[in-house]
């Protein structure tokens, strides 16, 4: 059964950084894309940015620029770094991960969201 734990959300005020981690732990024979989407209240699940195997970035024009995605493939884990953070900012981030199992299903998992809350 593979998990993804999500950790680093919080309150940050206006023009400040936050960093936000997801590891994947369990039985993966192989991890394709990794991302964050967020969702604030009464708006539609949005991306954020996502990265490839091999480190193609992706990124919503509204945080180019302003957040960085990286991953240790080692560690099955994704970051996203959120610098210069807004108010608008402010949402559930969800940490994604599409894999191939170890039967090789093709999987498209969710994590289980962290707030994010961004204070003027």
């Amino acid at each position: 059964q593979v998990q993804l734990v999500e950790s680093g959300g919080g309150l940050v005020q206006a023009g400040g950084p936050l960093r936000l981690s997801c590891a994947a732990s369990g039985t993966i024979f192989s991890i394709n894309v990794m991302g964050w989407y967020r969702q604030a209240a009464g708006k539609q699940r949005e991306l954020v940015a996502t990265i490839a195997t091999g480190g193609r970035t992706n990124y919503a024009d509204s945080v180019r620029g302003r957040f960085t995605i990286s991953r240790d493939n080692a560690k099955n884990t994704v970051y996203l770094q959120m610098n210069s953070l807004k108010p608008e900012d402010t949402a559930v981030y969800y940490c994604n991960v599409k894999y191939w199992s170890t039967s090789i299903s093709y999987i498209d998992l969710w994590g289980q969201g962290t707030q994010v809350t961004v204070s003027s």
